[in-house]
């Protein structure tokens, strides 16, 4: 089997990637990958970033603008604001579209933000299958949290000074285990589903379904890695949020970037066979 990456330049695989899968069926061949591989994709993700100009920073002003105008609206409503934060991670694979995009032409040397809108027509539909999935997931999540918070504030919603003094005073702890164990679930499944599916389907047009399983076992061999880089993108978001969203005009665009090499590096190509 090759060994190798069509990565920017066309350069040789890195040694910290093997070609670990290569059916001769619809699935691509997909590789293993070093655990400590995303410190590159965050590098290479970086440099999109500084090559795309203006058009990373419109995607990331709207993510800022997203985590602004959530904290502004559901202000005194700490159920609703926390559930939709973390619903803000369910759906930030898709939101980062146009992002993998920029990447994906500036493999070709050519960007800009009207052609990272345009250029992914008659992909649609496939995507908007995903886009539904996820969506659903969502509204799952946002139920679970809001029972969550009824069970543990049987009295009366707090306010979210109150909520947040408890949460950082660890004075709650049975409801921060239950909200992060549940979170995790929803967390993990969207994770898994979707962290190369969708650059996918932007490269290839792979059908939804198709892209979705070849996510999933793209994780389930490369785990260590994936524990890595969810890491670092909790991290970010964390921090995103933590700096008044602020964060985000920089950190969420680079994330974007780098999740399109992530994807160039675990899903191979016919010329890895």
């Amino acid at each position: 089997m090759a060994n190798q990456s069509q990565g920017r330049g066309g350069d040789s695989a890195p040694p910290d990637i093997k070609t670990v899968i290569d059916n001769e069926a619809a699935f691509p061949p997909l590789r293993r990958v070093g655990m400590f591989r995303p410190f590159v994709w965050l590098k290479l993700g970086w440099q999109d970033f500084r090559a795309s100009g203006g058009s990373s920073i419109f995607y990331g002003v709207c993510f800022a603008a997203m985590g602004l105008l959530l904290q502004l609206v559901l202000n005194n409503a700490p159920e609703y604001l926390s559930a939709l934060t973390c619903g803000f991670l369910l759906v930030g694979p898709l939101l980062a579209l146009g992002l993998y995009d920029i990447s994906r032409r500036l493999e070709n040397v050519r960007s800009g933000l009207l052609g990272s809108v345009f250029s992914m027509r008659g992909r649609w539909s496939n995507i908007g299958v995903l886009a539904l999935v996820l969506a659903v997931i969502m509204m799952v999540w946002a139920r679970a949290s809001l029972v969550i918070f009824a069970l543990f504030y049987n009295k009366g919603m707090p306010t979210m000074q109150h909520f947040l003094s408890q949460l950082f005073s660890l004075n709650n702890l049975e409801f921060l285990a239950v909200y992060l164990c549940i979170g995790f679930v929803f967390a993990s499944l969207v994770f898994a589903i979707s962290w190369v599916s969708i650059p996918l389907m932007l490269d290839r047009d792979t059908d939804a379904i198709t892209a979705m399983i070849i996510s999933c076992v793209a994780l389930f061999i490369n785990v260590p890695v994936t524990l890595v880089w969810s890491s670092i993108i909790i991290a970010s978001v964390v921090v995103g949020f933590m700096s008044w969203n602020i964060g985000f005009l920089v950190i969420m665009p680079i994330i974007g970037h780098a999740t399109w090499h992530a994807y160039k590096d675990v899903v191979g190509t016919e010329a890895d066979r």
